[in-house]
């Protein structure tokens, strides 16, 4: 049975402090809350980009703002204000900062914490690494033509970008037609990756995705390790709408009640000896 958990943003967790801000940060299990206070003149490119050093934030941000006026500005030139009692969402890839004289405050439940923090160069952390990719693309790509399937990857983007939200999945980079995101729970990747294979299956874009848990390195806004060459060799192995595991991340997964049946065993290239692979089996 479950328990009653209670935490007071008063007394936070963490606490990030920036220029004219701070992040307040309380978790509760998995979930993650965070109340952000942003005083008058604060503004992400000014007062954030320099500590992050990406262009725009590329956190995907859902909340609710509790007081004041948030200006949102996005990459490709959208821009609004967003008052008190709204709930939102922001898609990675935007400018923020606080309009008129009063502070504003918001409560994020998605993108609540670490948005604020730079990676430590060099830092080596342990997490859950996801690869997806759209099965036979340029096979599709030749048949739709040029607009049909710049549109057709369009909506795949947005899809996966929403699903990734959902399951608290950062997104370190995308090529193409493939993803490359991390999670800090390996059951929760996985069910991410079950969650995608169905989004897309919605508009009818086949994938295939591939998941490893290990050691890696934060290099900036980029991952470096054989952590990361493993999961791609994964991916490889998967076929349209499957999700494949490595035994690393079904250990981690334990008793989290996915049913994982083992593909067998697979030499990969670059790594040492063979590797048992597991596909995730539908409910």
């Amino acid at each position: 049975m479950g328990r009653i958990q209670v935490r007071q943003l008063d007394n936070p967790d963490e606490t990030i402090s920036f220029p004219h801000g701070e992040n307040q940060v309380v978790r509760l299990g998995e979930l993650v809350v965070g109340r952000d206070v942003h005083q008058p003149g604060w503004h992400w490119a000014e007062h954030v980009q320099p500590i992050v050093g990406t262009e725009w934030c590329e956190f995907t941000h859902r909340g609710f703002v509790a007081s004041g006026q948030m200006g949102v500005r996005m990459n490709d030139g959208e821009e609004l204000v967003i008052g008190p009692n709204s709930v939102f969402e922001i898609p990675p890839g935007h400018d923020g900062w606080v309009v008129g004289d009063e502070p504003v405050v918001t409560l994020d439940w998605a993108g609540a914490e670490g948005w604020a923090s730079p990676p430590v160069e060099g830092e080596r952390i342990v997490t859950t690494i996801l690869f997806t990719d759209i099965v036979d693309s340029t096979v599709r790509a030749r048949q739709l033509g040029d607009v049909a399937w710049k549109r057709t990857v369009g909506h795949h983007d947005e899809r996966v970008r929403a699903v990734l939200a959902a399951f608290r999945g950062r997104e370190i980079e995308t090529a193409g037609d493939s993803f490359l995101a991390v999670f800090d729970g390996a059951a929760r990747a996985v069910r991410c990756g079950a969650a995608l294979v169905r989004a897309l299956a919605t508009i009818e874009v086949p994938i295939r995705v591939g998941i490893h848990s290990g050691e890696v390195e934060l290099a900036g806004e980029q991952l470096r390790g054989i952590a990361v060459h493993a999961a791609a060799r994964i991916l490889a192995l998967a076929g349209p709408g499957e999700v494949l595991v490595s035994a690393t991340t079904r250990e981690l997964a334990e008793g989290s009640g996915l049913r994982l049946r083992s593909r067998g065993r697979y030499p990969m290239k670059g790594l040492e000896g063979e590797r048992e692979v597991f596909a995730l089996e539908s409910d």
